[in-house]
């Protein structure tokens, strides 16, 4: 599958995964008119049979202990996407396999059940939305995201979800109680506000201006709800930094963080290939500045270093986060949930839990800064 814009899809290209023992390229077999691919590719699902749902990190600069991925890949498709890595060791691509082989837990409800039973569990924040958005479009008809949440909720467990989608919006009912109790709040990501740039970067997240609006439906609903800018991209988003984060506090916005550009393993690649075909003429302006942010290389993994980069590049825009955000009197974290209400399921509820919930087309009538 050569390099081409597909109508809906952020990646050009579906290059080999780094584990994979063969690499695939694309040739010219000199016809006149060659075939080219499908200029829509479908979304399939597959059923993930994790028998656990909580991933747990100890990274010195990650702010949650916990967190949950209600799916792997993500349909948002959004190029830059530091997650994208994970799908090589599915044995799928970084790239459109990523945004197009999404695999779903739909058993990610009564498996939490039974882990937050566990006697040596320890209630701290559950973070969503840090690696792929539990919100994407297959949500709709999976609802495993609301499941979730109706557990965490029964439990009293305090939660933290990040998203770029409105759908977040039908969860209301649970998280505005929740947040009225301490135990949830949100974090809406805005990359730019131009509608234009956005569909191309990441076709299928809600438009700046919706983000900006369930911003305020939120606020209004009681759920302390942060901006993210992020990522901040050199050349291409970065004048906007003020004003998104200015929209952002008009609509409501309690506190706001930024990230600056990770390009880690095949996302690099990808992205540049993105650059050369939507932007070519700002392409070697905007990897010059990521190179003199990471240390002269493309990517820095270094903790602390990572999601803000170094030199006078990168001290420009922490500089101009500092001003704006101090002017608009946003804060850089959201008030702190209480760990303190969790009551743990019982085992029979947990089996309840479990056995009740069904499958898609199965009948059967602490404080939490703003992350990446």
């Amino acid at each position: 599958m050569g390099s081409q814009v597909r109508k809906g899809r952020g990646a050009l290209s579906n290059q080999d995964a780094r584990y994979q023992s063969f690499v695939r390229i694309s040739v010219d077999n000199g016809w006149d008119d060659p075939q080219p691919g499908p200029d829509k590719l479908p979304t399939k699902v597959t059923e993930d049979q994790s028998r656990s749902v909580i991933a747990r990190n100890t990274s010195p600069d990650v702010p949650f202990e916990q967190s949950i991925n209600p799916y792997r890949g993500c349909e948002h498709g959004c190029i830059y996407c530091f997650a994208r890595p994970t799908h090589a060791y599915l044995g799928l691509s970084p790239g459109l396999d990523f945004e197009t082989r999404i695999m779903a837990k739909p058993d990610a409800p009564g498996l939490l059940a039974k882990e937050l039973s566990r006697p040596d569990y320890r209630c701290s924040i559950i973070a969503m939305g840090t690696n792929t958005d539990p919100y994407q479009p297959v949500e709709r008809q999976y609802r495993i995201t609301r499941g979730i949440l109706e557990v965490l909720s029964r439990c009293n467990h305090p939660v933290g979800i990040t998203t770029k989608s409105t759908m977040i919006e039908r969860d209301i009912d649970i998280l505005a109680p929740m947040a009225a109790r301490g135990l949830a709040h949100a974090c809406i990501s805005v990359t730019t506000l131009d509608s234009d740039l956005s569909r191309r970067m990441e076709p299928r997240a809600a438009a700046p201006r919706k983000r900006l609006e369930l911003i305020r439906r939120l606020v209004d609903a009681g759920i302390p709800t942060g901006v993210l800018v992020a990522p901040v991209i050199p050349v291409l988003t970065d004048h906007e930094i003020e004003s998104i984060l200015e929209a952002a506090a008009y609509a409501g916005a309690h506190s706001a963080g930024y990230v600056l550009l990770r390009l880690p393993l095949e996302v690099k690649d990808l992205f540049k290939e993105w650059l050369a075909e939507h932007k070519p003429l700002s392409a070697q302006h905007v990897m010059s500045l990521i190179r003199q942010s990471r240390q002269g290389r493309e990517n820095d993994t270094v903790f602390g270093r990572r999601k803000r980069g170094t030199g006078v590049y990168a001290d420009l825009i922490s500089k101009r986060f500092q001003v704006a955000t101090r002017k608009l009197g946003l804060p850089h974290v959201l008030a702190a949930l209480d760990v303190r209400q969790f009551v743990a399921p019982g085992s029979m509820a947990a089996d309840r839990l479990n056995s009740s919930h069904q499958k898609p087309g199965i009948s059967s009538d602490h404080q939490l800064s703003l992350f990446e």
